[in-house]
């Protein structure tokens, strides 16, 4: 398969719902709307959206049932960034090649963006209009998993860690909690709630979620190497960040080489999970395989 092909076919299929389900961005108040638009619109790659259609495809499902609750994914993480690049987490100036929400709307307006985007979200996912084909058990199992990830225990706890132990000496395990839950929470619970979606079976639905645990904490220790190795012009943001903020990371634990080798054996372990699977689940192979290639 054309995996680009296929990634543009499916951003453009969300980036049209999301247009359709968030509120217009000259709705009052226009100021709250366009912060929102900016930071939702500017480019990213769809990835945890694309997981969850990708997954509910792969059990069987269609991609339109999943749509609404992929959309909410996408407004979840988007929330999660516009937070981070406040000056009070990563006071960040870039974000995907243009300047930060906040740089733009003010630091007030950027938390209320972030905010007024997380609650969008399960607003989208529990509108009685929408998902009408999908059960729902089926359907609150899956809003719920995606609570559990986005909270406390998921990617809030993983980024409060990382905050927390700027400076630290990190051994490998808390390393790896930060990581597989900051960034890998959503990500795993994307692929994970796509199957619930999509109808999957206990079986298929747990396969899965382990492809999903794997994908997530590789794509993470691949932004680490990216921080180290990548370029301004590409990944759209400041390089070698980390480094001066003492955050820890797995090329600062376990040095570059070694990094991209647990990156890669991830990877094998994300696709070991999809061997039960047929041809349904390639684009979630080639997805894998993409994040050992990627440039930003």
């Amino acid at each position: 398969m054309n995996l680009q092909e296929y990634l543009k076919r499916r951003q453009r299929l969300i980036d049209r719902a999301l247009q359709l389900w968030i509120s217009g961005k000259d709705e009052f108040p226009p100021q709250l709307h366009e912060a929102m638009h900016y930071s939702l619109f500017a480019g990213g790659k769809r990835l945890r959206p694309i997981l969850a259609l990708a997954a509910a495809e792969t059990v069987g499902g269609r991609a339109a049932d999943v749509l609404p609750l992929a959309c909410s994914l996408e407004l979840i993480h988007t929330y999660s960034l516009i937070h981070d690049d406040l000056p009070s987490m990563d006071n960040d100036d870039l974000r995907r090649g243009k300047p930060t929400c906040h740089r733009i709307f003010g630091e007030g307006l950027a938390v209320l963006a972030g905010d007024a985007l997380l609650t969008e979200a399960f607003h989208i996912m529990t509108r009685p209009d929408l998902m009408k084909g999908v059960s729902p058990s089926r359907r609150l199992r899956a809003i719920s998993h995606v609570a559990r990830a986005a909270g406390s225990l998921g990617m809030i706890g993983g980024q409060v860690m990382d905050i927390v132990s700027q400076g630290e000496k990190v051994d490998s395990p808390l390393l790896e909690y930060i990581h597989s839950h900051k960034t890998g929470a959503l990500i795993a619970a994307s692929v994970y709630a796509g199957a619930i979606v999509g109808g999957g079976s206990p079986r298929e639905c747990q396969a899965l979620k382990m492809y999903g645990e794997k994908l997530g904490l590789a794509f993470q220790v691949i932004d680490d190497l990216l921080d180290v190795q990548g370029e301004v012009s590409k990944l759209g943001k400041a390089v070698h960040k980390n480094g001066i903020k003492g955050k820890a990371t797995y090329p600062a634990v376990f040095g570059i080489a070694e990094s991209r080798r647990q990156a890669e054996v991830l990877v094998e372990q994300a696709l070991a999970c999809l061997k039960s699977f047929n041809e349904r689940a390639n684009p979630l192979r080639e997805i894998a395989k993409f994040i050992l290639k990627r440039t930003n």
